[in-house]
Formats: C-alpha cells, sequence, structure tokens
C-alpha cells in the first residue's frame, strides 16, 4: 500500500510544529524562565535551539523521508546489516506511549480549566480559593479519568481518517486559531498597568538573577527545553518527513518549524509575565502551578478576566492537543509497521490501551500518592516526565547524531543528499565536523547535566 502524503507544505510546517507547540511551550516555557532568571534563560534557549535543535531535527526529517518508515522501523533501510541500531527505534515507540502516559492527563487539566473558566467556577474565589479548585482536581480521580479519557478519545478518533482529511485538516484549523488567541492576548497583556515591569524582567538579561538561580541550572534547563519544546529525539519529528516529498530541502523545513515553535513559546511569555507583574506583585516563580493556580487567580482579578482566561485556556487546549494528535500519529504509524494493523485497528487498540496507561499518572495524585518516586513532593508524574526529559530525548538525540554523522550508521554523505534535496537551505559541508564531533559532546553534557541538575547535585 502506498504511503500517504501530506497535502501541502503549509499541511508539513504546521503539523511538524504542532507536534512541536504544547505544554513545553506554554506551560513548562513559562515557569522555565520564572524559576531560571528571566531574560538570561530565554538567551540560552534560543542559542542552544539554534545550535542543537535545529541540526538534530533537520536528522529526524531526513531519516523519516529516507526511510519512508515510523520511527519503530527508521533504521531497517538505512542501518548496515546486523547492526544493533534498530533498538532505539523501539526505544523511541516506547518513548512516544510514556510522553502521552501523562501528556493526555495535564491535556485533560487544560480542558477541564479552560470548561471551569467558561463557566465561570473562578468568579469570586480569592488565591487560595482558585489555587484549591487545582488540589481538589487532582484529588478526585474521576474527573481526570473523564477529561483525559476524552482528550484521548478524541485524538485517536480524528487520526482514524485519511491523514489529509483528519490531521493535516484539524491541525490547520487549530493552529490558526492558536495564532490569532494567542496575539491578541499577548497585545491585550502588555498594555495592562505594571506590564512593564514583567517585560523588562523577561526581555532585560540580569546575570544577578542567574546567579540566585544557578549557573548550571539555567544552562542545563534551557538545553533540556530545546529538545522538550521540539520533541526531539523520539521520533515524532521523524514521521511527518516519512509523508513529505522531495521538492524542499529539510534543514529549511527544520528552521520554519523551530521559528514557529519559538514564537509561540516566546509569545507566551509576552502574555503571562505582564500579567504576573500587573497582577501577582511580580511572582513568577511558582514552577507548574503558575498556569493553574497563579494564572486563573490573575484573570479573577482582571477586567474581563472570564473571557480572556477563557480564551488563554481554548488556545492552551489547541497548543496541548495539537501535540496529542503528532505524537497519537506517530504511535498508530509505529503499530501500522510493527504489527501490521490497518489505520482504524490501530486506533482502536491504542484508543483502549492509552486511558489505561494514563491510570498510574491520574492515581498518583490521589490513590497512589504514597509512591514518591524521587522523594518528598514527587509522583508518578515527575517519573515519566524524567524518563522522557532527561533519558529518552537527549539519549534518542544522541544516537540520531551518531547515526547520521558517521560511516558506523548511515553515514554523512547519505544525510546530506537526503536533507539536501529539493528547494531551500542547504546543510553546508563546513558542518559535517561540528556534527560528528561537537554535537555528540553538546548532547552527552545535557544528559548529564540533566541528571545532575534533577537530582540536585549541582545548582
Amino acid at each position: 500500500m502506498a504511503r500517504e502524503r501530506l497535502g501541502s507544505r503549509l499541511g508539513f510546517i504546521l503539523l511538524s510544529a504542532g507536534c512541536a507547540i504544547g505544554i513545553g511551550n506554554v506551560w513548562k516555557f513559562p515557569y522555565m524562565v520564572g524559576q531560571n532568571g528571566g531574560a538570561i534563560f530565554v538567551l540560552i534557549y534560543l542559542f542552544f535551539l539554534a545550535i542543537f535543535g535545529l541540526p538534530i531535527m533537520t536528522m529526524e526529517f531526513s531519516l523519516g523521508r529516507a526511510s519512508q518508515k515510523s520511527p519503530v522501523h527508521i533504521y531497517k533501510p538505512l542501518a548496515p546489516k546486523k547492526s544493533g541500531w534498530h533498538i532505539h527505534g523501539y526505544a523511541a515507540m516506547i518513548g512516544c506511549y510514556i510522553l502521552m502516559m501523562f501528556y493526555t492527563v495535564v491535556s485533560g487539566w487544560i480542558f477541564r480549566y479552560f470548561v471551569s473558566t467558561a463557566k465561570g467556577d473562578f468568579v469570586g474565589l480569592d488565591a487560595a480559593g482558585v489555587s484549591n479548585q487545582f488540589g481538589d482536581i487532582v484529588a478526585k480521580p474521576w474527573p481526570m479519568v473523564i477529561f483525559s479519557f476524552v482528550v484521548i478519545a478524541l485524538g485517536f478518533f480524528i487520526c482514524s481518517f485519511d491523514l489529509q482529511k483528519g490531521l493535516e485538516r484539524i491541525t490547520k484549523y487549530m493552529m490558526v486559531a492558536l495564532l490569532v488567541i494567542m496575539v491578541g492576548l499577548a497585545v491585550f497583556a502588555m498594555t495592562l498597568p505594571g506590564a512593564a515591569e514583567g517585560l523588562k524582567f523577561y526581555l532585560v538579561p540580569d546575570v544577578s538573577k542567574v546567579k540566585e538561580a544557578g549557573i548550571i541550572s539555567v544552562v542545563s534547563g534551557a538545553m533540556v527545553q530545546a529538545l522538550f519544546t521540539l520533541s526531539l529525539g523520539i521520533g515524532s519529528m521523524a514521521i511527518f518527513g516519512s509523508y513529505l516529498d522531495d521538492k524542499r530541502s529539510l534543514m529549511g523545513e527544520a528552521v520554519n518549524v523551530a521559528v514557529l515553535d519559538t514564537f509561540v513559546a516566546f509569545t507566551s511569555g509576552l502574555i503571562i509575565f505582564p500579567a504576573c507583574f500587573a497582577y501577582n506583585g511580580g511572582e513568577t516563580q511558582s514552577g507548574p502551578p503558575l498556569i493553574f493556580e497563579v494564572l486563573p487567580n490573575i484573570f479573577n482579578h482582571m477586567p474581563g478576566g472570564r473571557i480572556l482566561g477563557t480564551l488563554f485556556f481554548l488556545f492552551l487546549c489547541f497548543a496541548a492537543f495539537s501535540t496529542v494528535l503528532a505524537v497519537f500519529q506517530a504511535i498508530i504509524a509505529c503499530c501500522e509497521d510493527v504489527f501490521k494493523w490497518s489505520k482504524k485497528k490501530a486506533c482502536l487498540i491504542n484508543g483502549i490501551i492509552m486511558p489505561i496507561l494514563a491510570l498510574p499518572c491520574i492515581l498518583g495524585f490521589n490513590e497512589w500518592s504514597g509512591f514518591k518516586p524521587f522523594g518528598d513532593g514527587t509522583n508518578v508524574l515527575d517519573l515519566e516526565d524524567y524518563i522522557v526529559s532527561y533519558v529518552l530525548l537527549p539519549l534518542g538525540s544522541l544516537v540520531f547524531v551518531l547515526f547520521c554523522s558517521h560511516k558506523f550508521g548511515w553515514g554523512w554523505d547519505n544525510f546530506v543528499n537526503e536533507a539536501n534535496k529539493g528547494k531551500g537551505l542547504k546543510v553546508k559541508p563546513w558542518l559535517k565536523p561540528y556534527c560528528q564531533y561537537i554535537l555528540p559532546i553538546i548532547a552527552i553534557i545535557v544528559f548529564i547535566c540533566g541528571q545532575l541538575s534533577f537530582f540536585g547535585v549541582i545548582k
């Protein structure tokens, strides 16, 4: 059976960007900026996005287009015979599942907050009341089960259709709506009283804030965030390369996706930090609760806050759901390759399996709250996030780099020949020694620093 194709170049860019754009941009990026010194973190993040994220994304796209396979079989037609590269293909498939085990749960929270904000559930509550709302949500498994299962069911339903009529069409509408809503919110946020201080924190570097956060923590956080925000290392980008024709070179397409992804992350900061300084006394270091506890309280005190909050969480819904759809597509393609299932069968079976896999994350906040994998204050979500963000993404990226740049893998010449097909920005010859020797070292440093920072060995 002929492999499906995307209907347009725009569809490819928006789908790939949709995979990259998600919770990492509008939930994790702002609180990482808040905890790691503001503008300095943003600059370091952009630096690693350019020198680390872009070449690896180009490699993922190239592997997908050259192999015409899903992540699980991406090495099969490209790797030397009797080599062990295919092991990473299965690790990538497992990584997609683990990512969705907690990502669908967090997406369920976001959908719940959209509904609650639209209904006016936060109106009249003080800061403690808003905070308690989140505590009530995670303390009761059934509401989380319902919203997470709705996300999963809707995701696999859309993916069950033809690629162009289902995933590509829906993602186009969502991405356009996402961009329109967020730009409108950013313009409004920057007009709030006191917004200037928020913009200063976000846009003007202050070295003293980096010293407070810890330079190693800031740098390692920026490295990990550059991988997480682009969904690199587990093949979720490679799948869209396999649906692409040879008309455009892949470095240029990687740049387009990265720019769109960065625009969304950057603009989310233009919404959140002016609002924090205008209505929350400049409190930006609350970490993960920033979106679910701090922002609803801020919207509660704004003129027209219920409408603005509803729009914000709608934008967040689109961002989260675009990633869910993209990674579901990678999972479905893997099942088609491994088990020879039809698309509809893969959607049906995974639609049953995925809710079961999401249960540990849900129960980790209530029934299984006694399980603290990394000590007090941690739960199942932290374990799953650690496996994906701090292990599979950096090590998977290292595997992609070694495979594409050395003769014992696919090799530099094969990679460049594939990446440079078509019009657009090309991979230059001078990048060869960089990709062969420096890029693997950076990937190893990302992994090691991530471990040391995560476990509190260094700050």
